[in-house]
């Protein structure tokens, strides 16, 4: 079976963003192979924990990919910080082809053009792919997976995994794709005091959840106890209606937050101040006069760091995001741009921006607990992809074994979706609940 075909069939996407099928990145014509292990948000120790502990898996995926591409080297990216912990070094060699790039400790090094700037100093044109510049982007959990499925026909069942915040035990751990966060909680004996909220994700960019209803996926990659008080969650309860209506009257035009913009500083023709004096309505009317809003890549500087008036730039982008997307219109660019001078002295620190969002205190190198079992019900969902939802190939009642196919790929995009447990299956509505049996639990 070829990579591509393997990457597929192994249901293997990106396990740390939006979920991007992998075998869909695999192309020839690159020269370079970005490893993204720069765990870009603040408290996540995921990637750090698999390079720790699963090295060898990770060169092993990374060759692979090399190979199958015919890509002649590979960057395996890492902040400063991990280096350290790892006792790596910029230039350290890992294996034929493969070497360490070390990173700043900035926010958000981990976005994928301003990642392959830094490791490589190229710019990734407005709009279009990596492979335009000659680079393919995986995650390190990614690799992982990949070198997991092509050993012995591993799918992915299983997601590593941060639980941390203000919590008094953070850890990594490694459970199966579709785990209730309610019984992995209890399991790690972990409570949501009266005045706090759980994120899927980091403190950026994660999402809040209700963790009575709420699974893990293959893209969790942390799952962060943070109290109501913290700009990390303060930011995600805006309203959002009126945090527009705030930002039509209330934006100074200052410009900070196209001065901070990472991606206006490589050159991206973003202005997030005009995107917040531009009215609503006008944009509904003519919606390619906010086009650029889909270059964003919804770090929150703009609107946690940078403004000065409490507004949010962000939700008026993302709101045009959503407006964008339904007349199917999206930014791209063949000019050439050029990276600001200035962007060396706007880079964010990491330690600032977690004093900003109010987590630096929570800030712990987690214990890695490896893998934890014996969960009673599983639920896995079949639209955590970009593309199209997977479609089920069980039936109420069915009983299925770990690690068997409950839904294929649906035509186009998308990608099958594998029991992460043994036991009985109930369909519902976007998803295939697992209930175990109980001399498997």
């Amino acid at each position: 079976m070829e990579l591509k075909e393997l990457m597929r069939a192994a249901g293997i996407i990106g396990a740390g963003g939006a979920g991007f099928p992998s075998y869909a990145k695999l192309a020839e014509g690159a020269d370079t192979l970005v490893i993204n292990g720069s765990e870009c948000e603040p408290l996540l120790y995921t990637d750090y924990s698999i390079l720790k502990y699963e090295l060898p898996m990770v060169i092993r995926g990374i060759s692979l990919i090399m190979s199958e591409a015919k890509i002649p080297r590979a960057l395996l990216c890492i902040k400063e910080h991990t280096a350290e912990k790892l006792s790596m070094s910029e230039g350290d060699v890992l294996a034929k082809g493969i070497t360490v790039k070390v990173l700043p400790n900035v926010y958000p090094i981990g976005d994928e053009v301003s990642l392959i700037y830094e490791a490589t100093g190229r710019v990734v044109k407005p709009g279009t792919l990596p492979i335009g510049v000659g680079a393919i982007v995986y995650n390190v959990e990614t690799v992982y997976n990949l070198a997991a499925a092509e050993k012995d026909g591993t799918p992915v069942t299983e997601k590593w995994l941060t639980v941390g915040g203000d919590i008094s035990e953070p850890s990594v751990v490694r459970v199966p794709v579709g785990t209730r966060v309610a019984e992995l909680f209890q399991r790690l004996g972990v409570k949501v005091p009266e005045g706090y909220s759980v994120l899927d994700g980091g403190p950026s960019m994660g999402k809040l959840i209700n963790i009575e209803l709420a699974v893990v996926t293959k893209t969790t990659k942390a799952l962060l106890v943070l109290p109501d008080s913290s700009e990390a969650v303060r930011s995600k309860r805006i309203n959002v209606k009126l945090a527009i209506a705030r930002a039509e009257t209330a934006c100074c035009q200052c410009t900070r937050c196209t001065d901070m913009c990472p991606r206006a500083l490589l050159g991206y023709p973003l202005e997030p101040h005009k995107m917040v004096r531009t009215a609503m309505s006008c944009a509904v009317v003519m919606p390619k006069m906010v086009i650029s809003a889909t270059l964003c890549c919804g770090c929150g500087v703009c609107e946690s760091l940078a403004c000065n008036q409490g507004i949010s730039p962000k939700a008026v982008i993302n709101n045009y995001k959503e407006l964008l997307a339904k007349n199917k219109l999206r930014f791209s660019s063949s000019d050439e741009v050029k990276v600001a001078r200035e962007r060396e002295y706007r880079k964010v620190p990491s330690e600032r921006w977690e004093r900003t969002l109010g987590v630096l205190k929570f800030d712990t190198v987690p214990t890695y607990l490896g893998k934890i079992d014996g969960f009673s019900r599983i639920e896995i969902p079949l639209n955590t992809h970009i593309g199209a939802p997977s479609v089920p190939t069980v039936s109420d009642g069915d009983t299925v074994s770990a690690g068997s196919v409950i839904a294929e790929a649906n035509d186009g995009l998308s990608v099958p979706q594998h029991a992460s447990v043994g036991g009985r299956v109930t369909l519902a509505d976007k998803k295939i609940i697992i209930d175990r049996v109980r001399e498997d639990v």
